[in-house]
């Protein structure tokens, strides 16, 4: 897992990914900007603040600072949502240069792509929105960002990785069949959601990392087969 994890962050940095990484990057961005102005507009629609000036003051600046505080657990959901956007190229790229003797994959249909980002972004959401109100109970609401985004962002990553060959409902057998092992991979991974600025790099690095995981725990489909038994095979 670990040789897998090196891989996908070289070829993250490398030219074979570079021009999409910095396209993920801005993207993630401005879907950070959008959703830290929906939970500034909410906050001042919640909050009703007294009208005094030093307490009007106060207030500003701690709000200011639970906003930096609060976008950088929104990252996982942005990320869920850019990933969606550039996973079938990431992954059409990666195999094409790690697997070149293996069939290729196919990109998912649109509506099925878009259904499954925007479902993961909304359950990825509420989940780190959970541990933003859990600021206020030091520790605990870091082990709930760290655990909850290593199973969700893992789960997230691989499917779309194995969706490339399977149906969905393949895809959800062969990760409930390796969920440890796919879970695993979320707490190797995850840490790089700690670190500001390089945990932009998730879209990419992520998908590059469970296309190299996905081939290491499935049999791929012999060229034409039109269905393929979602069994796994322990590396």
């Amino acid at each position: 897992m670990f040789a897998a994890a090196f891989l996908a962050l070289g070829q993250t940095f490398s030219p074979l990914l570079r021009g999409l990484l910095l396209k993920s990057v801005a993207l993630a961005i401005l879907v950070l900007a959008a959703l830290a102005i929906g939970l500034e507009a909410a906050l001042a629609y919640f909050v009703d603040i007294p009208s005094y000036p030093w307490i009007e003051t106060t207030l500003a600046v701690v709000a200011g600072l639970g906003l930096v505080f609060g976008v950088f657990y929104l990252v996982p959901a942005a990320s869920s949502l850019v990933a969606g956007f550039f996973a079938d190229d990431v992954a059409e790229r990666v195999e094409a240069q790690s697997y070149p003797d293996a069939p290729p994959g196919r990109p998912q249909p649109v509506l099925r792509s878009v259904a499954f980002t925007l479902r993961f972004f909304g359950v990825v959401l509420a989940v780190n929105l959970a541990a933003v109100l859990l600021l206020l109970v030091p520790g605990v609401n870091l082990v709930v960002f760290y655990v909850a985004n290593a199973y969700l962002l893992s789960r997230e990553y691989f499917e779309m990785a194995a969706m490339r060959y399977r149906t969905p409902e393949e895809a959800r057998a062969l990760r409930r069949a390796n969920a440890p092992a796919i879970f695993l991979a979320g707490l190797i991974i995850c840490p790089i959601l700690l670190v500001p600025i390089l945990n932009l790099i998730m879209p990419v690095f992520g998908t590059a990392y469970m296309v190299h995981l996905h081939r290491r725990l499935a049999p791929l489909p012999a060229p034409g087969a039109k269905r393929i038994e979602a069994t796994a095979e322990a590396s």
